[in-house]
């Protein structure tokens, strides 16, 4: 089982991101869960937030907070100067973080840690006209992972958004999942 703790502030999408991923894995023939926790006020637009999603190839009984995440997922690296993003995280784990800076501004240029980082606002700003970033960072992970196919997060975005926003969602995803996969090169 993989364990991914995403980190937002309220009204940017975690929760939806962690359901997409969940979803791409039911269309990967794996299990998947999602779900937020809000505690500390993180209801409220703006403020830190934390979802949870698990990942894996048999049911999922747990029921708890992720604590020991494999994969962390940074949607605004602000939060990283409000809170130890790296809380918890495995040895061989991976942080995928939302930002155009340096990595050494967030102080997470160390080698002890495996980060990759790219601007899904960007992507989303051009390809949707608005900074909605949870599908951008829904097809890079996919590249950075392999835990979901990139047909499978396609496919869960197509699903939850119907039409041409549906046809949109998809390309930021396809498109944040080819630059990601073109950095590893």
């Amino acid at each position: 089982m993989k364990e991914i703790r995403i980190h937002g502030r309220g009204g940017q999408g975690s929760l939806v991101l962690a359901q997409f991923m969940a979803i791409a894995a039911l269309e990967d023939n794996k299990y998947g869960q999602a779900f937020p926790f809000l505690g500390g006020g993180g209801e409220r637009r703006g403020k830190p937030i934390m979802a949870f999603c698990r990942l894996a190839d048999h049911p999922i009984r747990l029921r708890s907070r992720v604590s020991n995440p494999d994969y962390v997922i940074v949607q605004d690296a602000t939060i990283i100067s409000e809170l130890d993003v790296t809380e918890g995280l495995k040895a061989d784990g991976l942080i995928l973080v939302n930002t155009e800076s340096d990595l050494s501004r967030w102080g997470l240029d160390r080698k002890d840690l495996k980060v990759f980082s790219f601007s899904g606002e960007t992507l989303a700003r051009e390809i949707l006209g608005k900074p909605i970033i949870n599908t951008a960072l829904l097809g890079a992970f996919a590249a950075v992972t392999d835990e979901i196919s990139l047909d499978a997060a396609v496919s869960a975005v197509k699903s939850k958004f119907p039409g041409e926003i549906g046809k949109k969602n998809a390309l930021v995803v396809q498109e944040s999942y080819k630059q990601i996969k073109e950095k590893m090169i």
